[in-house]
């Protein structure tokens, strides 16, 4: 398992490398959440497993910031890579380190003081409550080993080796499945949170030790550990845009949650469910956009712009064909998938998932080409396209929820998200059109770093 440099060779096959390594990570991490969430609902009951459902709409507006953030510093790091600035590689590494760590730090205090009030605020009824909060302090006291796993895996896909960060995930989710099933009898939610966490700082310890291990020229050493302003500032602003992207997200689906939560605990049991299914489904477009983000920033600090497009063609022709597949699978199997995350028969809770994945699916082909699209700005560094768009998709998808869903319960919730993919993939498509027809874009350049040294990464 080595570094990678995607400035040469066949694109297709590069591509399907990257990306699947982070398509089986992805469903690793889907398996978190589900496996809790499955164990919780047998053992503990469906007010439990509602609460998981909950909480996942609270926490992730913080992990998404971090998970954003470390993915800003990835698409900066790969650049760096491609334009062959090691010193720059290593010092930006640390920069993103130290300042990340406090920041998530910063995170867990703001969680911990906003959880009440973010309860409320989604109409959390008080027996889902009950098991939401204890779950989220724990998740918030884990931010720091989080982020740590997130960066050392960035650090990894930046330079092409997606391996690796798959081979630890897997590890440490072996641990959370033993760990689950050991503390959920006895801590409730709680236990199934501790599980996530020590399985998280487990993945972080085995990714670093293989990067201090096998490639030490891409780890920062006290030569290194310096402040460099403008690279700090390029880093703030890689990250923030990124950050800004997921939570928008997220403070969307907080919307939308709050707006399921008000339609009873069977319709947020069945929300609950389906976004599990849909967040397997999911797997598969966030790791084609991750992928072009890697190769396309590759390629824009080797300055190799018909590369890049070359790159987008062919990435969003597979992604395509994966949105047409996901789709139909999901519309045949969504009762059988749904059957083996709810708790006991499902009832009434598993034909409104089902209803709401079926209508859901229809749109699939428009969230991959979405996830081709907002991966190719990613990797350009136009971080703030992928910001406008989706901050467009969530708000209306939150907007037509909070206004059907009182007449139409769940499907308003899959048809709003559906012509929300719709919008974000046309108004993505004419600024990627318009980006390819011009011929003095300013990513075509090589990458550089205003006050960096110049120095070869050896692969």
């Amino acid at each position: 398992m080595n570094t990678t440099a995607l400035t040469q060779g066949p694109i297709r096959r590069q591509l399907i490398a990257l990306a699947l390594p982070m398509l089986a990570g992805n469903i690793m991490q889907q398996l978190y959440n589900t496996v809790d969430a499955v164990l919780v609902g047998r053992i503990v009951g469906e007010s439990a497993f509602a609460a998981l459902g909950v909480a996942g709409a609270v926490m992730n507006l913080f992990l998404f910031l971090i998970s954003g953030g470390c993915s800003g510093v990835g698409v900066l790091l790969s650049q760096l890579y491609g334009a062959e600035d090691g010193p720059a590689f290593r010092r930006d590494f640390f920069l993103a380190a130290l300042f990340g760590l406090l920041l998530s730090l910063g995170l867990t205090g703001a969680g911990l003081l906003l959880l009440d009030p973010l309860l409320s605020l989604l109409q959390t009824p008080e027996s889902v409550c009950l098991y939401a909060h204890p779950y989220l302090t724990v998740i918030f006291l884990g931010f720091p080993a989080a982020f740590s796993y997130q960066l050392s895996a960035a650090v990894l896909w930046a330079v092409g080796n997606t391996q690796a960060a798959l081979l630890f995930l897997m590890v440490s989710m072996a641990v959370n499945l033993g760990l689950d099933l050991a503390l959920i009898p006895y801590l409730d939610v709680a236990g199934a949170a501790w599980a996530t966490v020590v399985s998280q700082a487990l993945a972080t310890g085995l990714c670093l030790g293989y990067l201090a291990r096998r490639f030490p020229q891409l780890m920062f050493h006290r030569g290194d550990m310096r402040y460099d302003g403008p690279l700090l500032r390029r880093t703030a602003h890689y990250s923030f845009v990124s950050a800004l992207h997921m939570a928008s997200l997220y403070i969307g689906k907080l919307a939308v949650q709050r707006t399921v939560n008000g339609l009873g605990e069977a319709s947020i049991a069945a929300y609950t469910a389906a976004t599990r299914i849909e967040g397997f489904a999911n797997s598969f477009g966030d790791s084609g956009a991750s992928a072009m983000a890697v190769f396309i920033g590759q390629n824009t600090g080797a300055g190799d712009r018909e590369r890049v497009f070359q790159g987008l063609r062919q990435g969003r022709r597979l992604l395509a064909w994966f949105g047409v597949a996901v789709s139909l699978g999901m519309i045949l199997a969504a009762s059988p998938l749904l059957s083996l995350v709810l708790p006991g028969q499902g009832g009434d809770s598993l034909d409104a998932a089902a209803g709401y994945l079926r209508l859901v699916a229809c749109f699939y082909l428009f969230n991959f080409l979405g996830s081709a699209l907002a991966g190719f700005f990613e990797g350009l560094g136009r971080v703030n396209l992928t910001v406008i768009g989706a901050a467009g998709h969530i708000t209306f998808r939150a907007v037509v929820s909070w206004l059907l869903a009182p007449a139409l319960g769940l499907p308003a919730v899959a048809l709003a998200t559906g012509l929300g993919w719709v919008g974000v993939v046309t108004f993505w498509s004419v600024l990627a059109r318009a980006w390819s027809r011009s011929g003095n874009a300013n990513h075509s350049h090589r990458c550089t770093v205003p006050s960096g040294e110049t120095g070869r990464i050896p692969s």
